[in-house]
């Protein structure tokens, strides 16, 4: 099963007020484990970037001079998410701005199935806070690098995230120690335990003093029978 993890960063909160896209980032799972593909694009909104909005994900105005705009960008973004799931986080945001874009420049919708772990997360911890960084300390996924918000980064701990959310995790094996016990079964020869040359449980005198000790229990001793 292919899943597109997706996260955008835009120039503010609402497309029909004149905010666009600046950066898109997507990446590939199948079966919930990451291949390894992705999709990252940053983009020339043709408008200012609102401080406000700098502040957040620390993008300028000045870096996105030279960048494509969307409707260069769009043919392969949409090749490389096809008619597959999309995931992410508050998904009617990220979905929004992108048929928005889509639709300015003369493309269909996007009408992927679509999955938003922020429904998940409450439906899953009811009344605790869901936002990324909220998930991420909850699963122990290590957020350090998190300083301001970045589609490329917020799209990878999404995807650990993701699959934590569904316990869709592959429970992790010690290669090292299976290994090892695998090599000490095969190197095992019982050989060397049934040729050992080992000295006898009791010495000559020792069995000598036995017998003689069962010689003085009579003839209806049972040792006698046994013997």
């Amino acid at each position: 099963m292919r899943e597109i993890i997706l996260d955008t960063e835009t120039t503010g909160l609402r497309p029909g007020e004149g905010h666009k896209i600046i950066e898109i980032a997507a990446l590939e799972i199948i079966d919930f484990i990451p291949t390894g593909k992705t999709y990252h694009q940053y983009i020339n909104p043709e408008r200012d970037v609102p401080q406000t909005s700098t502040d957040i994900h620390g993008i300028t105005s000045d870096f996105l001079y030279d960048k494509p705009t969307f409707n260069k960008v769009a043919d392969e973004f949409i090749q490389f998410v096809q008619n597959d799931t999309i995931v992410a986080h508050n998904i009617d945001f990220d979905i929004g701005f992108i048929n928005y874009e889509l639709q300015s420049c003369g493309k269909p919708s996007l009408n992927n199935k679509k999955v938003d772990t922020v429904t998940i997360a409450r439906e899953k911890f009811p009344g605790q806070g869901v936002s990324l960084d909220a998930l991420c300390k909850r699963f122990s996924i290590d957020n350090t690098q998190r300083e301001k918000h970045s589609a490329t980064l917020d799209a990878e701990l999404l995807a650990k995230v993701y699959i934590e959310l569904l316990d869709a995790r592959e429970p992790s094996l010690d290669l090292k120690q299976e290994e090892y016990i695998q090599t000490q079964e095969h190197n095992f020869d019982v050989s060397k335990i049934q040729n050992r040359n080992l000295p006898p449980r009791i010495t000559d005198e020792e069995k000598k003093l036995h017998e003689e000790f069962i010689e003085t229990l009579g003839e209806n001793a049972i040792w006698k029978k046994i013997k």
